[in-house]
């Protein structure tokens, strides 16, 4: 199955336990894994029984590398099911939103690949455990979609304008700079996941959340601690400053400009500058538009600002454009409909914005959470 669906039993209570099992395409969701995911919540979260989650990925290469979006391009292309775009990203918001809110402890453990879709998963656990070898990002500017899956909620929150500059740069954050901006909650060794779940076997849980909580919350904090000295460098630590001085400004067209002209020898910083000059103009606008107006939004605004977002993201060239270049012919030549920043008119813009619900009407059915 690509989801494995498992209920362990504890010494009282049980376990939902949730592996991504599509090892050979990094755990990459397609519409068939979201919804099995979403049943088996949707039974758990009503089964007494079932007192907490456990979320992981199948494989030692990834957690999840985000949406399968190669399976969505013959959608795209008009030689497929042309609805099963709009139906992936609807049940796929669904399932974020449904983490996010879930009524018990939600446990993710990640290591490897976690981008797009996966660091969408991660986020929305209650506890975030991720192993020595992770490596975290919202690359999506190099498709022609934008961060999403409740990014603009998420990378918010992160210091300064570090989140914009993810989203514009597509930037790589290893393990320690998981950590220092507080995308993880903790780091273990990939080897110490199976003695945790035997350790969660061994408690009583009593099915009240608040108690079960605390318990976990103790039990997390005896596991045996990860010496962080031994952990690679972030790349954050020595550039935050530089993150903080180029991303600041009111126009992002003088932003892109600063990032673009700026000048380092290191490896990290010049594939994050590569990523944005070869990027797609219009994302670079739904990131610095997104980042704005989900400051001010709830978790469910968010979601569906995301939504309609990413639905006229399918009805737009540059999508499908992105992935051919990306995975398809991958001659990472891509034409954008823009070839800049400063030529995307506000109006092209604007049409991601435009609610796709009324006030009856909700495409991923939040109201019923």
């Amino acid at each position: 199955m690509p989801v494995e669906v498992q209920e362990l039993p504890c010494r009282e209570g049980h376990i939902g336990l949730l592996t991504l099992n599509e090892p050979g395409t990094l755990n990459a969701l397609t519409e068939e894994m979201v919804n099995q995911a979403q049943q088996a919540l949707a039974q758990w979260a009503e089964d007494s029984r079932i007192c907490l989650v456990v979320l992981q990925g199948a494989g030692d290469r990834a957690f999840c590398a985000g949406g399968n979006i190669r399976a969505l391009y013959p959608a795209l292309t008009g030689d497929g099911d042309k609805a099963a775009p709009a139906r992936f990203f609807a049940a796929e918001y669904r399932l974020d939103f449904t983490l996010h809110r879930f009524p018990k402890p939600v446990v993710g453990m990640a290591g490897g690949i976690v981008m797009g879709g996966g660091l969408g998963l991660l986020a929305a656990c209650r506890y975030r455990l991720i192993y020595p070898n992770v490596t975290m990002a919202m690359p999506e500017i190099s498709i022609g979609l934008f961060p999403d899956v409740g990014a603009s909620w998420f990378l918010n929150r992160l210091p300064g304008r570090l989140g914009l500059f993810m989203g514009l740069t597509g930037a790589r954050l290893n393990v320690a700079d998981a950590l220092r901006v507080g995308l993880a909650d903790m780091v273990i060794e990939a080897d110490q996941s199976s003695a945790l779940l035997e350790r969660l076997q061994e408690e009583r849980w009593s099915g009240e959340t608040a108690a079960d909580d605390n318990r976990l919350f103790r039990l997390l904090n005896q596991l045996e601690a990860l010496d962080y000295r031994t952990l690679a460098p972030g790349h954050l630590e020595q550039h935050e400053q530089t993150i903080a001085r180029l991303s600041a400004g009111d126009e992002l067209p003088a932003i892109v400009e600063k990032l673009g002209n700026s000048e380092s020898t290191d490896p990290w910083w010049q594939a994050c500058i590569h990523t944005l000059k070869t990027g797609c103009p219009v994302t670079a606008w739904l990131i610095w538009h997104q980042i704005q107006k989900g400051q001010q939004m709830s978790l469910k605004d968010v979601f569906r600002m995301e939504l309609a977002m990413a639905e006229e993201c399918t009805r737009r060239p540059d999508l499908a454009e992105g992935i051919r270049a990306l995975l398809v012919d991958k001659d990472r030549s891509p034409e954008w409909s823009y070839a800049s920043v400063a030529e995307v008119p506000q109006e092209v813009v604007e049409r991601h914005f435009q609610p796709v619900w009324d006030d009856t009407t909700d495409p991923m059915m939040l109201d019923s959470l």
